[in-house]
C-alpha cells in the first residue's frame, strides 16, 4: 500500500505538468479564435430547459466561447472517462461521481485545482463532495451537487388504495406496496440492479459492501447481515414488474413512472423534473418520503452521493474550462440547479434555497443517516465491473444467494486489493 501511494504521488506530479492557464503560442486561445468548450454532463443531472438556459446565458456573457454540452449515460461512463483522460482530445470539463474522482486522478490526466479553492469558496463546500475530490492534499474534483434517494410516490394511487400516510417501517412499506398492486398498477417499480438501494438495506442490517482489515480490503456481501439486506431487496422488488437484469436507467424509470400506473420508485427527488418533462399533468400528484428503516424511530440508511467537476489535463482550454467550472459551481447556477432538480447545493451556505420543498425535506431526513461507498480509489473499479449488479440479477432469478454472495465478495476483494 505504501508503494502504491508513492506511485500515485508521482503520477499526480507528472499529471500536473503543462496544465497551467497560459495559452500556447499559435493556439486558438492565443489567436483569438472562438473557444469551443466540450462539456460532459451526466444524464439526470440537469433538465434540458435549464441546460439550454445556462448555455444561452453563458455564451452571451462570454462572447468568445462556444459551449458544446453533451449529455452522457451513466452506464459505461468509467471506461469512457478513462479513455478520454488518456487521449489528446479530451472534453474540457467532465461531471463525475464524487466517489470516482480518486480513480481518475490516479491516471495523471486530471488538472490540479488546489490553487483555486479560495476563489471557489472551498471553505464552505460540503465535506461529502469536497473530501473525495481531494487526494493527498490536492483538489482535483470541484463539488457540484449532492443528493440521496427517497421514495417518490403517486398520490392518486395511494388514495385509491386507501393509504392515508407513507410507511414508517420496512414492514409497513411491504404492506402498502402490496395494497397498491391492483387494477393493473405496480406497487413499486424497482429494477433488479438498483445497487445503491441494496447498499442501504445492507447497511441497515449492520452489514457493508466491503471492509478494511489489516491494510487490506475484503468484500463483505457474503455476511449474514448483507444477505439479510439482499433478502429484503428481493421481497420488495417482487412487488413490481421491474426488470431483474437491468438498472433504473434501462428503461429510464422516470418514463415508467410518468405513465401513471406505478405507485412508487426509489430515486433522488430531482427525478420529479424528469417525470414532468414526460407528463406535466403529474405536477401535483407526486409525493416524497424517506426510505423506511427497520423501526419507526429511524429512517433507512441511504447512500449520500453527488457529482464533482473535473478538468482533464489534456484540455487545451484550461483557463476557459476553469471559468466554466467556476460558473457551474457558483451561487447563481447552484441555486437554479437546486430548485430545478431538488439537489443539495455544493455549499452549506446555500442550504436554505430549498426550504419548504417536500422532496428536499424527505431527502434531508434520509441524509442524516447517509453513508458512502468504501473509501478507496479502487471502488470505482468495482463499480466498473458491474459485479454487484450481476450478483443481484443472479439472486433475483433463482440462484443461491449465499453462493453468489461468496463469489461476488471474492471478486470485490481481488479488485480492491489490485496494485496495493
Amino acid at each position: 500500500m505504501k508503494n502504491r501511494i508513492l506511485a500515485l504521488v508521482a503520477v499526480f506530479a507528472l499529471g500536473a505538468c503543462g496544465t497551467g492557464g497560459e495559452p500556447a503560442p499559435g493556439s486558438a486561445q492565443a489567436s483569438g479564435a472562438p473557444a469551443k468548450l466540450t462539456v460532459w454532463i451526466m444524464d439526470g443531472s440537469v433538465t434540458q430547459d435549464l441546460l439550454k438556459k445556462f448555455e444561452t446565458e453563458y455564451e452571451t456573457a462570454h462572447q468568445g466561447v462556444d459551449l458544446d454540452l453533451q449529455v452522457q449515460a451513466w452506464d459505461g461512463i468509467g471506461e469512457r472517462v478513462t479513455a478520454a483522460l488518456a487521449s489528446t482530445d479530451a472534453p474540457d470539463v467532465i461531471e463525475v461521481g464524487n466517489t470516482q474522482v480518486a480513480q481518475y486522478a490516479a491516471s495523471g490526466g486530471v488538472t490540479d485545482l488546489t490553487a483555486r479553492i479560495g476563489e471557489l469558496n472551498g471553505a464552505d463546500w460540503l465535506p461529502g463532495l469536497a473530501q473525495p475530490g481531494n487526494i493527498d492534499g490536492k483538489q482535483y474534483g470541484i463539488p457540484w451537487y449532492a443528493a440521496n434517494r427517497v421514495v417518490v410516490y403517486n398520490k392518486d394511487l395511494f388514495a385509491k388504495a386507501g393509504i392515508k400516510e407513507p410507511p414508517k417501517t420496512r414492514d409497513e412499506w411491504l404492506d402498502i406496496t402490496t395494497k397498491l398492486n391492483k387494477d393493473g398498477n405496480q406497487g413499486i417499480y424497482l429494477a433488479g440492479q438498483t445497487w445503491y438501494a441494496l447498499a442501504g438495506f445492507v447497511w441497515d442490517e449492520g452489514g457493508d459492501l466491503a471492509v478494511q482489515e489489516g491494510g487490506k480490503w475484503r468484500g463483505a456481501l457474503d455476511t449474514p447481515q448483507a444477505l439479510a439486506g439482499m433478502d429484503f431487496y428481493k421481497r420488495l422488488q417482487a412487488l413490481g414488474k421491474g426488470p431483474k437484469d437491468a438498472d433504473e436507467a434501462t428503461p429510464p424509470q422516470h418514463e415508467v413512472f410518468a405513465q401513471g400506473k406505478v405507485g412508487q420508485i426509489i430515486a433522488v427527488p430531482g427525478v420529479a423534473a424528469r417525470v414532468l418533462e414526460v407528463d406535466g399533468t403529474l405536477k401535483d400528484k407526486m409525493g416524497f418520503f424517506p426510505i423506511p428503516g427497520k423501526t419507526a424511530d429511524k429512517p433507512g440508511t441511504v447512500f449520500t452521493g453527488g457529482s464533482d467537476l473535473i478538468i482533464p489535463a489534456a484540455s487545451q482550454r484550461q483557463e476557459e474550462a476553469y471559468e466554466l467550472v467556476k460558473a457551474l459551481a457558483g451561487e447563481k447556477f447552484q441555486t437554479e440547479l437546486a430548485k430545478a432538480m431538488s439537489f443539495v447545493p455544493n455549499r452549506t451556505g446555500l442550504a436554505g434555497v430549498l426550504s419548504g420543498d417536500e422532496g428536499t425535506a424527505a431527502m434531508a431526513v434520509g441524509a442524516a443517516h447517509g453513508r458512502a461507498t468504501p473509501n478507496t480509489p479502487n471502488w470505482a473499479a468495482v463499480e466498473a465491473t458491474s459485479v454487484i449488479k450481476q450478483y443481484m440479477t443472479a439472486v433475483l432469478t433463482g440462484a443461491d444467494p449465499a453462493a453468489e454472495a461468496r463469489k461476488t465478495s471474492e471478486s470485490i476483494t481481488t479488485t480492491l486489493n489490485s496494485g496495493s
